[in-house]
């Protein structure tokens, strides 16, 4: 009997949480109303949407009332960089990101700057951590302007200064943003802490279903709608809430709140450790890309190992893993086919060869002990067979 294959791929999408699909059902079936109408079927949902916004913000410690929900993190990080383009305009501001983005921000400040905004990017060092000294030199005072800086990369799952970028930012007085959406769920993300202006959820990245977001605003900053119709979500995002995923959302948003308060992700990073000094053990090629531990100042999300296996081509090793009942990437899904080293890495000063032979190996609170050796022996055992054809 052949054994299921092995998920080491949650940065790109988790596994639905059964307590998830239960929470939602009621909600295809029998609640099926819209929250907007008058009567009591519809405020029940309503009453039900509204629990799922608490649910949200307690997990990053926001008031319920700074919380809209969206459609996924893409169109969060859309809504607040456009509506940020419409406050500050084009006339001498500016706009800086990192150059470690997720294509949903690099893509949106990209037309920023082709019609006329004045952005800039920030590198990194070779740990993947911004250069706060870069970052500080390109936010200036003396002109209005917002920065966007990720919480957690999504490839290499390293977890940036945002409270020291933040810090930075307010000092000049711009505005921030943050996408968070690979850190939400995974490490610690306090609003109430970390005084951002914005920040982008999604949903399918700690176990809610596809299709739904969040986007934190803190109570009141500057924020224009792209959506405009009936005002639902107090006006930042119109349109007939999605209810029964908005119910996946808070359901998984209290579910993850509490594994990370039990231990539940401890256990995910021992696991990742384990998976790391396994292949370390086994192979004497392999590189971890970034700085062990899940501990400040320097730490990465408990749930990913990012790993070059020297002599190998990564895309080459992805079809012979999937056939050996291994699912992971080599970065990020969206970038799954595309030409050319991942621009994370080369940020970070890689070669392309290091870059070229790279995987991304991420985790999540249903991956077992069984499943990390057994990935060990099937990954080791593929590295092994590519390089010796890379030398041949």
């Amino acid at each position: 009997m052949t054994e299921p294959s092995i998920y080491l791929d949650s940065n790109a999408t988790s596994q639905i949480h059964p307590r998830v699909v239960e929470a939602m059902m009621p909600y295809l079936t029998d609640q099926w109303h819209n929250p907007s109408s008058g009567y009591r079927a519809g405020q029940k949902v309503k009453a039900s949407v509204e629990r799922a916004r608490e649910q949200v913000a307690d997990l990053i410690g926001a008031h319920p009332n700074e919380i809209v929900f969206t459609g996924c993190g893409t169109e969060s990080n859309n809504m607040v960089i456009k509506s940020l383009a419409r406050v500050i305009g084009r006339k001498k501001s500016r706009v800086v990101v990192s150059e470690i983005e997720h294509s949903a921000v690099l893509r949106p400040t990209e037309a920023m700057a082709a019609v006329g905004f004045d952005v800039e990017r920030v590198g990194v060092d070779s740990d993947c951590r911004l250069r706060l000294d870069h970052f500080a030199d390109a936010v200036v005072d003396d002109r209005p302007g917002f920065a966007s800086i990720m919480w957690a990369n999504n490839e290499t799952g390293v977890v940036q200064p945002v409270a020291e970028a933040v810090e930075i930012t307010k000092a000049a007085g711009w505005h921030f943003h943050t996408d968070a959406i690979q850190a939400v769920g995974k490490v610690p993300v306090r609003v109430d802490e970390v005084p951002v202006d914005f920040l982008s959820i999604s949903g399918h990245k700690f176990h809610a279903p596809k299709g739904v977001g969040a986007l934190f605003i803190r109570k009141e900053s500057p924020f224009e709608p792209m959506i405009r119709g009936g005002g639902q979500e107090s006006g930042h995002r119109s349109g007939t809430e999605n209810v029964p995923y908005i119910i996946g959302l808070g359901e998984a948003a209290a579910i993850m709140k509490s594994e990370m308060e039990n231990g539940g992700l401890d256990c995910v990073a021992a696991l990742r450790d384990r998976l790391q000094t396994g292949l370390s053990q086994r192979l004497d090629r392999v590189r971890c890309n970034t700085q062990p531990g899940s501990a400040p100042p320097c730490y990465t999300a408990p749930n990913v190992a990012h790993l070059s296996f020297e002599g190998c081509v990564a895309a080459e090793m992805l079809p012979k893993l999937d056939a050996a009942g291994i699912q992971c990437s080599a970065g990020s899904a969206c970038m799954t086919g595309k030409a050319g080293p991942s621009h994370v890495q080369k940020a970070m000063g890689f070669s392309d060869e290091r870059a070229y032979s790279s995987l991304r190996l991420s985790l999540s609170i249903f991956t077992t002990e069984e499943e990390i050796d057994r990935a060990v022996d099937i990954i080791a055992e593929v590295a092994r067979e590519c390089c010796v054809e890379a030398v041949e």
